[in-house]
């Protein structure tokens, strides 16, 4: 960290300390994957808000592809503003958040904990009002965040995912992955995108594309580009890309693909080569040789879902510049507050 460093360039780069010093939740995790092993779930629901929301997308895809498991999202309005209770006994309640503070969340799942669910939150705030409403606490030790931006905690949050998972599952490999993770994370905030940042900062508009591990990172990266640069983003996975959006595409209106690493990547190429074959301005995060500054720098494949988190980290350091070269003050995002409640 250089000494200019402050705010959401700071912070970021703090997540690979974060991620290892996670290792200090194998207990509570393990305590955690055994029970929900006795009594598996039919059903997971998962329930958080901006950024928070985008690692329950990872975390979407993480419990459907290893365990099969439906995963939905909540409308926490359903308790907050109609007053219903949802049929969930016997089901899991996987609520994300930084602060813990906003009052749906924890009203959604005091509800499902009524309603019989088992109820967890992955939250940085252990004393917040989300982790008391939940059965469980599992703190994502992102430490004191003070950015509007969410970075290291949003890092965090897919970190506790994958070793949720991996407990769950068994699975070694994943778990093993997420232990390499914090070197990782520190080589992928060095990866130069700066061939990227004149296209973006001069776009009007742009679209962010996932698949698979990648599709929550796309989202994240949207989200982010509205907070941070005041430009407008829209998230698309490759598939719903392609039923009608891909209209949009003109050499004045950039994309920006994450590419994963794993079997999604078949399909996600063959779209690449299609847009440029159209003549989309696309820029493309994978590994392989630069092909005249469209090919952003990644690190070497390692594990999908793990080096779909290192394609964030990147990503946040590029967002930084693009808001620079915007003139937009990162650490001041207009209209945001760090803490936002809803009901």
């Amino acid at each position: 960290m250089t000494d200019h460093e402050i705010g959401m360039a700071a912070e970021l780069r703090e997540a690979p300390a974060v991620v290892r010093r996670q290792k200090n939740l194998a207990e509570p995790i393990a305590e955690l994957a055994a029970r929900i092993r006795r009594n598996p779930p039919q059903v997971v629901v998962t329930c958080a808000r901006g950024s928070s929301a985008h690692a329950a997308t990872f975390g979407k895809h993480l419990i459907e592809r290893y365990l099969g498991i439906p995963v939905a999202a909540a409308a926490p309005n359903i308790a907050t503003v109609y007053g219903e209770r949802m049929r969930l006994k016997d089901q899991l309640l996987l609520t994300i958040s930084q602060s813990g503070r906003s009052d749906d969340l924890a009203e959604f799942a005091s509800m499902a904990k009524a309603a019989g669910a088992l109820t967890v939150a992955i939250v940085n705030d252990t004393d917040s009002p989300l982790a008391a409403a939940c059965h469980i606490a599992l703190p994502m030790a992102a430490g004191p965040e003070l950015s509007i931006a969410a970075t290291k905690s949003f890092i965090a949050a897919l970190a506790a995912l994958l070793r949720l998972t991996a407990a769950w599952t068994g699975d070694e490999a994943l778990g093993a992955a997420t232990d390499r993770l914090p070197d990782r994370l520190a080589a992928a905030v060095e990866l130069d995108w700066g061939s990227a940042v004149g296209v973006v900062a001069q776009a009007n508009s742009l679209i962010t594309i996932g698949r698979g591990p990648t599709l929550a990172i796309a989202r994240e990266a949207a989200l982010k580009l509205k907070e941070t640069s005041n430009l407008h983003a829209e998230a698309f996975s490759s598939a719903e890309f392609q039923h009608g959006p891909v209209a949009l595409v003109s050499p004045l209106y950039p994309i920006l693909m994450f590419m994963p690493t794993d079997a999604a990547a078949t399909g996600m190429r063959a779209l690449a080569a299609d847009l440029r074959g159209k003549g989309a301005a696309l820029l493309s995060a994978e590994h392989g040789e630069a092909a005249a500054g469209r090919l952003l720098p990644v690190l070497a494949p390692d594990h999908p879902d793990a080096d779909a988190v290192c394609l964030i980290q990147s990503f946040y350091a590029l967002a930084i510049r693009i808001a620079e070269r915007r003139g937009v003050d990162v650490n001041r995002p207009r209209h945001l507050q760090k803490v936002t409640r809803t009901r």
